[in-house]
């Protein structure tokens, strides 16, 4: 199943111009068989994704892009915000009793300088700035295929995945309408609801996927790698 597992909706994330229709409708075009709501540190009701996912007979789940003095996080399992959460240890613990999963949404941010000399040494420290965060320690995956990253950065995380070895997903971080179907995340497992992703989350078995490739050969189970 390919599923989009980081997206955003007007009004609750502020900075997006999307409405959950026009995100539903343009994700089922692009082929994709779900999709996550992951809005800015606010939370859908259960029975209201419940509700979109009836009237529009698609797979729609319930998530949070959690702001963290460490970085943000893709969190699947809560249903609320709770006070404190600026600290990833604390989400790493709600998510923890909750049954619930991490991941590290675009990491190469604040750490990664693009325009910044490209020889060995100066990647080298960008790395091992971004290897001292602890948040790395709190999370199953790693977003390393972000669709409003570049191809530079999104390589770089990639490259921390690698070297923590840790598994990576892709989704599109969508904004707006042209941002939908970008990346997005291949699972080998049937999704049906919210705790089988949590599931397919914690066993690794997924990787990133280009949803503008042809989708044969996404369900074949060609990666962005081949």
């Amino acid at each position: 199943m390919i599923i989009d597992i980081h997206t955003h909706t007007y009004p609750t994330s502020d900075d997006s111009t999307l409405t959950p229709e026009q995100l539903i409708k343009r994700s089922k075009d692009a082929g994709l068989d779900g999709i996550c709501l992951t809005d800015h540190d606010g939370f859908w009701s259960p029975k209201d994704v419940e509700k979109l996912r009836k009237d529009h007979d698609f797979l729609i789940l319930p998530g949070c892009e959690v702001t963290t003095e460490e970085g943000h996080l893709l969190v699947y399992g809560l249903e609320e915000y709770i006070f404190g959460m600026h600290k990833s240890k604390f989400v790493r613990e709600l998510v923890t009793d909750a049954g619930g999963a991490i991941v590290v949404a675009h990491p190469y941010r604040r750490v990664y300088r693009e325009n910044a000399p490209q020889d060995i040494t100066t990647y080298k420290e960008m790395t091992e700035r971004a290897l001292r965060n602890d948040v790395f320690n709190f999370v199953e995956a790693v977003e390393t295929r972000n669709g409003r990253g570049t191809e530079k950065e999104n390589e770089f995380s990639e490259n921390i995945a690698k070297v923590l070895d840790l598994p990576m997903t892709g989704a599109s971080d969508a904004h707006k309408i042209d941002e939908i179907g970008t990346f997005a995340t291949k699972f080998f497992d049937q999704i049906t609801g919210l705790n089988d992703l949590i599931t397919a989350l914690r066993s690794g078995d997924y990787h990133p996927v280009d949803v503008r490739k042809s989708a044969n050969l996404l369900r074949s189970g060609s990666n962005i790698y081949d």
